[in-house]
């Protein structure tokens, strides 16, 4: 038993550095990608479809298991940072009664097949499921930093809201693999909807930056 442990151990470690050894993505890659897309229905929506296909950024975040050398880095944060659109009123802080709302919602964007989403279904930013913001929001995740008191602490200054705003349009502008959502550049909300967040995060009155 125990001569068959060892060689079992031995067998799982040099599988283990053969995998650490192998290019970016894995001599797997084009298989798994082949079996991901293959699970989906033939009759979808060909927009839904549209939101399996990885752009450049996607593709070699994925290649380098999200840890790209930094040239590579900055090249994508570059890439990503030219993509950010602003509101045609070039106003970037909103009603933040408007973000809280953005802020708490989860639905959106379900797969048909699944359960449909109805007409008129509002998209939300679902902040709630990464990070601490409003005191009286007791369940929060904890895969973002808390952003409770974020307006308090880092100010209203002009420099710092457009940051906020860069960041939720399109966060790989900033970490070329980070794993939050670019809501922006995915048309997941709209300009004006990232600035009503924006709000939420920094205006004095909002619930976020109470104590």
């Amino acid at each position: 038993m125990k001569l068959k442990t060892a060689l079992f151990g031995l067998l799982a470690a040099a599988i283990s550095g053969s995998a650490l050894a192998e290019a970016p993505g894995g001599k797997f890659a084009k298989e798994a990608e082949q079996m991901f897309r293959a699970s989906f229905k033939a009759e979808n929506p060909k927009y839904w479809m549209t939101r399996l296909d990885q752009d450049e950024t996607m593709k070699t975040c994925g290649e380098y298991r999200d840890n790209p050398p930094r040239k590579v880095g900055e090249k994508l944060e570059k890439l990503n940072a030219a993509t950010i659109r602003y509101p045609v009123d070039g106003k970037l802080i909103g009603d933040w009664k408007e973000g809280e709302k953005l802020a708490a919602v989860g639905t959106g964007g379900h797969i048909g097949f699944i359960q449909p989403d109805p007409a008129g279904r509002v998209r939300g930013g679902n902040c709630y499921a990464c990070h601490e913001l409003a005191k009286k929001e007791l369940a929060y995740g904890t895969i973002g930093p808390s952003l409770k008191q974020f307006g308090k602490v880092r100010g209203g200054s002009e420099e710092n809201i457009k940051y906020v705003y860069d960041k939720i349009y399109n966060s790989n502008a900033f970490t070329a693999c980070t794993n939050m959502p670019r809501f922006g550049l995915h048309n997941w909300l709209t300009p004006e909807q990232i600035t009503h967040i924006v709000a939420f995060l920094i205006d004095p009155e909002s619930p976020v930056n109470k104590d």
